[in-house]
This record gives structure tokens, C-alpha cells and sequence, in this order.
């Protein structure tokens, strides 16, 4: 199909379940980093500083990409092209975890002032919780991590983070949608359908990921240009978090695999 060109859980919102059928309902799986808020290595930086005992002037990310990729996977390559031994990286995990959830909640203030949401993105997560969408995430990043980014962003009011997958779940992104559907079943009582799921990115990852699971998907034009993205077939390719283009993707990809959300 050619891309559709288009201008714990800790909220008590999101876990409301109320009257809701979670067989019919639809569920929408978001990317975080460059999807919700913007990507910001100095996070990575620190924690990999701490890990590895060095200089913050020392990390040296690898020349590939790591948009899409899970903290453990980018940690351990970055140690490595700074200079550490593979065997060293590998064994630094443990205190690299550690030190990531130390340097999240330490620049609480810091992320609110250089990292806040993309325009529209609060707004596009409560038209879908308005019109019946479950909504979730799936993310590179470790929990502890995430958790910290969307509290201080004020995105996790309608994210059900109790099915989300994690970089802390898998160090391969591809294995984090049967995390999700494995959670969905415990926490529903459902099976998840893959024609129901909607996942939206920002990258080429995003797109691998959500096809390898069977599930749709958008992608969001914040970092990567519109004609690269297009280039690796999501359904739709989003100009921007607008809630109307948001809903209306959203929209016609859930009547592709099965009955629209209540409009």
C-alpha cells in the first residue's frame, strides 16, 4: 500500500476501564523519542559516562543511526566506539541501568525545558482516549526512563503504560510487540489482534518493527523527511501530530482491519 500523505500504570485515567469492550476496542502503540518529544542524547551521554567511568567528552555515538533502536543495544555500541572493550560493555549494563534512572530523575526540570512534547501530541492522545482507542507505548527506552518522560511531559494521563514494551523488556525492539500482546492478554483478558493495532513513529525502525508484528502503522515526519520515510512503506506518513490528520490516519487504518472507533 503507498503511504497515505497526510498534512506500571500510573495515570488512573488510562486504567479507567469502565464499560469499555477491550475485544472491539482499537489500540494505539506510540514511539516516544522523536515521535512524542523530541530525541535528546545528553541523557544517554550521562548514563553511558557513568557507567563506563568516563569523560562525558569522551562518548562517542556510533556513526549509524540509532533512532529506533532499544538504550541497551545503543549503549553497549557507543561504549564500544569510545573505546571499551565488548566484553567490558556488555558487563556494564547492570550499572548503566542504574544510572540512566539516576540521571532521568535528577533532570526532571531539565527535560520539562529542553524537551517538551511536539506540538499537538497531548492533544492527539485524548482525542483517540475520547473515541475509544486504547492507547500505549513501545519504546527503545528503558521503563524507568520512559516513565520519567511522559510524567514530566504530561503525556501518560491516557497511556495504559501497564502493556507497554520497553527497551528494559528486550534489548531487540522486533521481540517488544509479543511483550505488548503478552501484557494485553494479562492485563484484558483479550487476545490482541493485530488488524487493531495502530503504532506510530518517527523512524525506519518503527516501520520494521510494526510489520514484523502484522500491525499498521503511521509515521510522523519530525526528524526524517517525508520522502525517506515514504521510502520504507508505512501506511500513512504524517506531517506533523495535527490531532485532526492524527485521528483521521488512525481512523481509516482501523477500518482497513476492522470496524471504526466511535467517532
Amino acid at each position: 500500500m503507498n503511504p497515505m500523505m497526510l498534512s506500571s500504570c500510573l495515570p488512573r485515567r488510562a486504567c479507567d476501564d469502565g464499560s469499555m469492550n477491550h475485544g472491539s476496542a482499537g489500540l494505539v502503540i506510540w514511539d516516544v523519542d522523536g515521535t512524542l518529544i523530541p530525541a535528546d542524547l545528553r541523557w544517554l551521554t550521562r548514563a553511558i559516562s557513568r557507567a563506563y567511568g568516563m569523560a562525558e567528552s569522551e562518548v562517542v555515538f556510533p556513526d549509524k543511526k540509532v533512532h529506533g533502536y532499544t538504550d541497551e543495544s545503543i549503549a553497549i555500541d557507543t561504549a564500544i566506539t569510545s573505546g571499551v572493550d565488548a566484553l567490558a560493555a556488555e558487563a556494564g549494563i547492570p550499572a548503566f541501568r542504574e544510572a540512566i534512572a539516576a540521571v532521568m530523575q535528577e533532570g526532571r526540570r531539565e527535560l520539562a525545558e529542553v524537551q517538551p512534547p511536539y506540538p499537538g501530541a497531548a492533544a492527539s492522545i485524548a482525542e483517540l482516549h475520547g473515541r475509544g482507542f486504547h492507547q500505549t507505548v513501545l519504546t527503545g527506552n528503558l521503563r524507568s526512563a520512559a516513565e520519567v518522560k511522559l510524567q514530566v511531559s504530561g503525556l501518560d494521563d491516557f497511556l495504559d503504560l501497564r502493556i507497554g514494551g520497553f527497551g528494559s523488556d528486550a534489548r531487540d525492539r522486533f521481540q517488544l510487540p509479543a511483550v505488548v500482546a503478552g501484557r494485553y492478554l494479562a492485563t484484558y483478558g483479550q487476545q490482541l489482534d493485530p488488524d487493531r493495532v495502530i503504532v506510530i513513529g518517527d523512524a525506519p525502525n518503527d516501520i520494521a518493527c510494526a510489520r514484523h508484528a502484522g500491525f499498521h502503522v503511521a509515521v510522523v515526519a519530525h526528524r526524517i523527511g517525508h520522502q525517506e520515510l515514504a521510502s520504507h512503506h508505512p501506511d500513512v506518513v504524517l506531517d506533523s501530530l495535527d490531532p485532526t490528520a492524527v485521528v483521521a490516519a488512525v481512523n481509516s487504518l482501523w477500518a482497513s482491519g476492522g470496524s471504526p472507533a466511535t467517532s
